[in-house]
């Protein structure tokens, strides 16, 4: 039968499932407890063409939200609200696979693999990960890889609906006039802070010790010794070292560019010379063309950085501080020509606000190293460089800049206009989602379990 679906009720849900940043206090957020023969078990409680929901996705998310609450009471109609949520993201699905709306083979591998290597930093080792969940780290990928793809290509959806909505300031301020006066958000204290970041240089005794290295193996290996063996027990990455190195394939352009360089020249089973790329040092063997992509595998060394080695860092952010200090240079060039970071390098310096994507960050939310170090500096200063390690345990050098402090205040179309915006850019592009499901809602096959008809997915909800 054709159904009705209802998106008011359930859009603050849409991006309730994709679940970044979250720790693994249950099997569940991993996606990797069922078979297919459990999953015959659980019980389909709502089908979208060719898309299902199943019990246990609502009961998963009921108890992460019960965890969340932390005692404090819940909507008594959450599960539905659940569930709504759920029948909108596989109405998006089915959609996308009509509407040829796909994601790379590259975008889930790489999201897979930060996935996993958030969930494994989180229990502490790859090895009490196999053991909690009795399966080699290969499977485990192997069974998030699935959930993943849909995720991803949820989102790419949403913005092939969404991409081009945007607001203007008369619907900015339009959207703040709507807001009663009483119900207006009250803000702590935000700060907005720039920084500069340069790693240290790789010390030139670990580095010839890792090419060393590298052509020790690449030696063995030409003796009759099994590249997969030495990338398991050698190779500093941990995505592919479990798989015997083994990357995947890939299109050109997709691999940085001397990785693929020295891939290019080769035949299958070949090994190149010890590359070098941002990332560190590689041995790579070939694998196989077909057609425009291409496959390998690698093992990947790290040299570590020594603490002299920050020296030199130290030196040039001293110099740059001095630099703006005395107004030679400012410091959104500064960051923009120095800084390794390049996504504040590229915003003048600054640290971005996620929620909002503003600068103004909330002084009780910021990373506590930034946080103990601001929290006694005047608006202008700039600390002097600081040792710093990177998301990818790089180690280096910064400096800081607290550009701005504001003090507690009601929200304003003068201090807040940016925040104010953010609500109503999201506010036009559930309504831009709100016309898309109305007329894509006759489009799919939706069959709902009789124990759930009470949520009423079914019913358009007028706004």
């Amino acid at each position: 039968m054709l159904v009705k679906v209802n998106r008011a009720a359930a859009s603050a849900l849409l991006t309730l499932l994709l679940l970044v940043g979250i720790a693994p206090s249950s099997h569940a957020q991993l996606g990797i407890t069922r078979s297919k023969g459990q999953q015959l078990l659980d019980g389909i409680v709502v089908k979208v063409d060719n898309q299902i929901v199943l019990q246990s996705d609502v009961e998963n998310i009921y108890l992460q939200e019960v965890a969340r609450a932390e005692g404090k009471a819940l909507p008594p109609d959450l599960k539905c609200k659940i569930l709504q949520s759920l029948v909108l993201n596989k109405l998006m699905l089915a959609r996308a696979e009509v509407d040829s709306v796909t994601v790379t083979d590259q975008q889930v591998n790489g999201e897979v693999d930060r996935r996993m290597a958030y969930f494994v930093q989180q229990i502490g080792s790859e090895k009490r990960m196999e053991e909690q969940y009795n399966k080699p780290i290969k499977t485990l990928k192997e069974d998030l890889r699935p959930q993943i793809k849909d995720q991803l290509t949820q989102q790419e959806m949403q913005r092939t609906i969404t991409g081009k909505v945007a607001v203007t300031p008369r619907e900015v301020s339009q959207y703040f006039a709507r807001i009663p006066q009483d119900s207006l958000p009250y803000f702590s204290t935000e700060v907005e802070v720039g920084q500069i970041i340069i790693p240290a240089q790789i010390n030139e005794q670990a580095k010839q010790a890792a090419i060393a290295k590298l052509n020790d193996i690449r030696g063995q290996v030409q003796a009759g010794g099994d590249f997969a063996t030495f990338a398991k027990e050698f190779s500093q990455d941990p995505g592919s070292a479990i798989e015997g190195g083994y990357l995947g394939a890939f299109k050109r352009g997709e691999l940085v560019p001397e990785y693929e360089a020295a891939s290019m020249k080769l035949e299958p089973g070949q090994l190149s010379p010890v590359v070098q790329s941002q990332f560190g040092f590689h041995l790579i063997q070939f694998i196989e063309r077909k057609g425009n992509t291409y496959s390998t595998r690698h093992i990947l060394l790290k040299p570590e950085t020594g603490t002299s080695d920050a020296g030199e860092a130290a030196k040039t952010l001293t110099k740059l501080r001095r630099q703006i200090q005395s107004d030679s240079i400012s410091f959104a060039k500064a960051a923009k020509d120095n800084s390794s970071d390049k996504i504040t390098g590229g915003n003048g310096g600054l640290l971005q606000n996620r929620e909002d994507g503003g600068t103004r960050l909330p002084l009780d939310k910021l990373d506590p190293a930034i946080f103990f170090t601001i929290d006694t500096m005047k608006v202008g200063n700039i600390t002097p460089p600081m040792p710093y390690r990177t998301d990818d345990g790089k180690d280096g050098m910064r400096i800081l800049w607290l550009k701005s402090s504001t003090a507690p205040h009601q929200a304003n179309l003068q201090q807040d206009y940016q925040k104010i915006a953010a609500a109503a850019l999201n506010e036009k592009k559930n309504k831009a989602l709100d016309e898309w499901f109305l007329k894509n809602r006759g489009t799919v096959y939706l069959e709902i379990a009789p124990e759930y008809a009470q949520c009423k997915v079914l019913d358009v909800a007028e706004r």
